[in-house]
């Protein structure tokens, strides 16, 4: 079981990349493991099965374009007193064949055979450069 999320302000995994780095670089400063944490108000229900290998699907520019695998969740309260989802992630987005997704809010579940395989994989283990993702993605190509 996976999850999709919208990354709002991301113009492409080049800089939800960045954004990540910054994420690990103030939880480093902090003391903190070195691992992406992206706050949810909503506690998956499924924690196990996303445990078991689950990723986040992030959705930029109206496609799924990219992937963190998760390796925890913790409950967090601010200083609302209110209930979050703390989901920690490996650094570092790997690229997907991009899949179009509408608009939603919060996160949704994405199943495991739905989920849009790894482009690495795709490509016989070639990474792909950035701008000619984007082309390819632009064309239609995938």
């Amino acid at each position: 079981m996976h999850l999709q999320k919208l990354s709002v302000g991301s113009e492409g995994i080049d800089t939800l990349a960045e954004w990540q780095r910054l994420v690990v670089r103030r939880r480093k400063a902090r003391g903190l493991s070195p691992v992406h944490e992206h706050v949810t108000r909503m506690f998956p229900k499924q924690v196990e099965a996303l445990l078991d290998g689950g990723s986040i699907y992030w959705v930029i520019k109206g496609q799924i374009q990219c992937r963190n695998k998760i390796i925890g969740l913790e409950e967090k309260r601010g200083n609302d007193g209110i209930r979050r989802c703390s989901i920690l992630m490996e650094p570092g987005p790997v690229a997907v064949i991009p899949a179009p997704r509408r608009p939603f809010q919060g996160w949704r579940y994405l199943k495991a055979e739905d989920a849009p395989q790894d482009l690495t994989e795709a490509t016989g283990g070639v990474e792909l450069p950035a701008e000619l993702r984007r082309k390819l993605t632009d064309l239609g190509a995938w």
